[in-house]
C-alpha cells in the first residue's frame, strides 16, 4: 500500500474448516480523508464472477443432468453459428469452461455496442482466433456466452438463479450483482473511467462489457466481501456439501490434459510455473483471479483457501504491482502457517 500497488485490501483465510485470518486494510482511495476499509468492505469481484457464480451454475446444472458438457454451443445459442465459419458448429460447453474454443481473449465490444442485445449480437458473432480446441485462451467472450447458454438451459437468469441456489443456501448476505444504493458506502471505488463512462466507479461494475449488459454477465458482476468468498471457499473444501456433490466438483476442478501446456480446469485454473498462487500450492489445488485485483486460491490438501480482495484498478487500470504482491502474499500465509511450532 505504501508503494500504491493498491488503496484497499480485505483478506480471508480458511485453514482446516476454521477462520484463521480476517483482516482489512487501506482505504478506498489513496486520498487522506478517504474512509478505512473494515471487513464489510464490498469489493468488485470482476472475474471471480467465473467461478463463485457461472461456473458454480454449470456445476449445479450439470449434477441435475441438464447440462451435458459435449453439447455444442449453437445447439442452445444458435446465434452463435456462423454460415462463414463451420468450425463454430464444433464449439461445446466443455470447451467454453475449459478456454479452449478459439475465441478471442477479449475484445471492448462496448465501443460499438450500446445496448445488452448489440453487445450479445457482437459477442455471438466475433470471429475465432483459433481452430476449436486446439490451444487454450483465456476468454471472457467465452464465458459472455456461457452465462447466456446456461440461462437458457435453466430457463431462468443468472442473477436469480445464483441467489437462490448458491449464496442463499451458502448464507452469502453480502454477495450479490447489482449492489443496492444502501451497499455503495461499503464499496471501494475501482476506476476514474475518463474514457468511456466518464464519471468515477463506485458500486457498479468496472468490467464495461459487463456495465452494457446491465452489470450481470457471466464473466464479471459480482460483488462480495471477502467472509462471504471465504465461506464458497469453505464449500469447495468441503467436497462441495452442501450445493455439490463431491464428483462433481472433483470433475470441475481438475486440470484438463488439452489441449497441451493448459493450466485450465473447466471454469477454474491451477497453479502453472510461475504462478499468482505463489511456489506452495499444491498440484491439485484451483482457483481464480478478478482483473480488479481480486483472488481466490484453494488447496484441498492443506485444506487451505485464501481471498484477496484489493481495488489495484484505483484510479486507472495501469498498475500492474499486484503481480508481485500476490504470490509473495501466497507464499507468506503458508510459510507462517507450515513454520507454526
Amino acid at each position: 500500500m505504501a508503494e500504491q500497488a493498491f488503496p484497499a485490501a480485505s483478506v480471508a483465510v480458511t485453514y482446516h474448516g476454521k477462520l484463521i485470518a480476517l483482516k482489512a486494510l487501506g482505504c478506498f482511495t489513496y486520498e487522506s480523508d478517504s474512509p478505512e476499509v473494515t471487513i464489510a468492505s464490498i469489493f468488485d469481484l470482476a472475474s471471480l464472477t467465473k467461478v463463485a457464480a457461472t461456473t458454480a451454475m454449470a456445476m449445479i446444472l450439470y449434477e441435475r443432468g441438464l447440462l451435458d458438457l459435449e453439447t455444442p454451443v449453437v445447439a442452445i445459442v444458435p446465434e452463435f453459428g456462423g454460415r462463414d465459419d463451420k468450425r463454430r458448429e464444433e464449439i461445446t460447453l466443455h470447451m467454453l469452461l475449459a478456454h479452449s474454443s478459439g475465441l478471442p481473449a477479449y475484445e471492448k465490444l462496448f465501443l460499438q455496442a450500446h445496448t445488452p442485445e448489440e453487445l450479445l449480437h457482437a459477442a455471438f458473432t466475433i470471429s475465432l482466433g483459433a481452430d476449436p480446441g486446439t490451444r487454450a485462451v483465456y476468454s471472457d467472450i467465452g464465458f459472455i456466452i456461457l452465462g447466456v447458454a446456461l440461462e437458457r438451459i435453466a430457463d431462468e437468469p443468472l442473477e436469480p438463479f445464483c441467489q437462490r441456489e448458491i449464496f442463499g443456501p451458502l448464507a452469502m448476505v453480502h454477495t450479490a450483482f447489482k449492489p443496492t444504493a444502501a451497499w455503495r458506502a461499503y464499496i471501494p471505488p475501482t476506476v476514474d473511467d475518463r474514457t468511456f463512462r466518464q464519471r468515477i466507479i463506485h458500486g457498479e461494475v468496472q468490467d464495461e462489457n459487463a456495465s452494457v449488459l446491465g452489470g450481470v454477465a457471466g464473466h464479471a458482476g459480482l460483488f462480495a466481501t471477502a467472509r462471504d468468498l471465504a465461506v464458497f471457499a469453505h464449500v469447495m473444501l468441503n467436497g462441495g456439501r452442501p450445493i455439490l456433490r463431491p464428483e462433481t466438483l472433483a470433475l470441475f476442478t481438475r486440470r484438463e490434459s488439452k489441449p497441451e501446456s493448459t493450466s485450465r480446469a473447466l471454469g477454474w485454473d491451477t497453479p502453472s510455473s510461475p504462478s499468482q498462487s505463489g511456489k506452495h500450492f499444491c498440484p491439485r489445488s484451483f482457483g481464480h483471479l478478478g482483473y480488479t485485483g481480486t483472488s481466490l486460491w484453494i488447496d484441498p490438501e492443506r485444506q487451505l483457501s485464501v481471498t484477496l480482495l484489493t481495488n489495484r484498478t484505483w484510479p486507472d487500470c495501469t498498475n500492474q504491482a499486484i503481480k508481485q504482491v500476490r504470490p509473495r502474499f501466497h507464499d507468506a500465509v503458508i510459510e507462517c502457517l507450515e513454520n507454526q511450532p
